[in-house]
């Protein structure tokens, strides 16, 4: 019986922490909610979508903070990037982003890519450049060539020309969850605190989904 009373008000403390951390997580400041939320793409599971860019400075420092949340974000979560082209590199990185994920290396490579680029200095934006990276990586080279020059890889760019449009994105990175809840590190006090908001609006979505 000592025990049990420190064991209860620590239990209890636990919970008023994580209450009050959710208080100051206001909409409209830390986050907004979009006036006409976007179907997702995942079915059951709640969409986190990050518009990005290769090339953009901001999402190469979030990138380590976002790959510790991927670590540990829930199992009904999934994730996926769209590539936002706010300029011809980038558009040239958003080919390299689709090259990658259509060859289910995108989650291996891309903090790679984002060192290669931002830490080495490598014009990655040039497509000869990204062959010759990629094949260093252990990749067909013939193959990286092919996909990156098809069809498919045409179509998601449009596709994610569309999505940014749809969305509003006017800066990046930009964090969607469930189609509904926008956010950003410049809101919530830096990259530093994009896992535990993620964890917060993923929360909240799955508390707004219909029961069953």
């Amino acid at each position: 019986m000592k025990n049990f009373v420190p064991h209860v008000l620590g239990a209890l403390l636990a919970v008023a922490c994580v209450s009050a951390g959710a208080a100051e997580f206001a909409e409209g400041k830390e986050f907004s909610r979009l006036k006409n939320p976007q179907p997702v793409e995942t079915g059951k599971k709640i969409e986190v979508i990050e518009f990005f860019s290769y090339g953009c400075p901001h999402c190469n420092d979030l990138e380590p903070f976002l790959q510790q949340w991927l670590k540990t974000a829930s199992a009904d979560v999934q994730f996926r990037r769209v590539p936002v082209m706010f300029q011809d590199r980038w558009k040239a990185l958003a080919r390299d982003y689709y090259t990658l994920d259509a060859m289910g290396e995108d989650t291996r490579l891309s903090p790679a890519l984002f060192q290669a680029l931002h830490g080495a200095g490598m014009p990655l934006y040039q497509d000869k450049v990204f062959f010759d990276w990629a094949a260093s990586k252990g990749l067909d080279r013939k193959q990286v060539v092919e996909i990156y020059n098809s069809f498919g890889i045409d179509s998601k760019l449009k596709r994610a020309l569309v999505l940014a449009q749809e969305y509003n994105i006017q800066a990046v990175p930009t964090m969607v969850i469930d189609g509904k809840f926008v956010t950003s590190s410049d809101r919530i006090g830096g990259h530093g605190q994009v896992p535990a908001a993620l964890d917060t609006l993923v929360a909240k979505a799955r508390s707004e989904r219909p029961k069953g």
